[in-house]
């Protein structure tokens, strides 16, 4: 029963983990510069969950957060003093559709692993009742 509850928090910390990489990834959509100044776009991160035992237990974890290598967008801006000599930005390979559609998925994830944790939750409450 107690596996159960380790089971969903270590689901509920990774959805978390995951929501925040994609409300980074959403905020840097339009970073064309990186820390530095030079005129080198932002790239989309993505949390890798990966199946967890930690001290005998099942449960799920962060394993990594990986940085997307696909190609920048290219945006037609000739006036833009990031413009290469044909007049194109690079901007980050962040699409909106694409975050908000993971941002759905983890959120109705994380909203399961809660309701698991509750059911959970009432199912010892009541045991203890029987037992007592």
């Amino acid at each position: 029963m107690f596996d159960t509850l380790d089971i969903s928090a270590s689901a509920l910390s990774a959805q978390r983990t995951r929501m925040d990489t994609i409300a980074s990834n959403v905020a840097m959509m339009n970073v064309t510069h990186n820390a530095k100044g030079e005129a080198i776009p932002y790239r989309r991160r993505i949390a890798m969950f990966q199946a967890d035992a930690h001290d005998g237990k099942p449960g799920v974890h962060v394993s990594s957060i990986n940085v997307d290598q696909s190609p920048f967008q290219k945006r037609y801006e000739p006036g833009n003093k990031d413009a290469d000599r044909d007049g194109y930005v690079l901007y980050p390979n962040v699409d909106l559709s694409i975050e908000m559609v993971n941002m759905i998925e983890a959120t109705r994830a994380y909203d399961a692993n809660i309701t698991m944790m509750e059911n959970s939750k009432a199912m010892l409450n009541s045991s203890l009742r029987l037992i007592a």
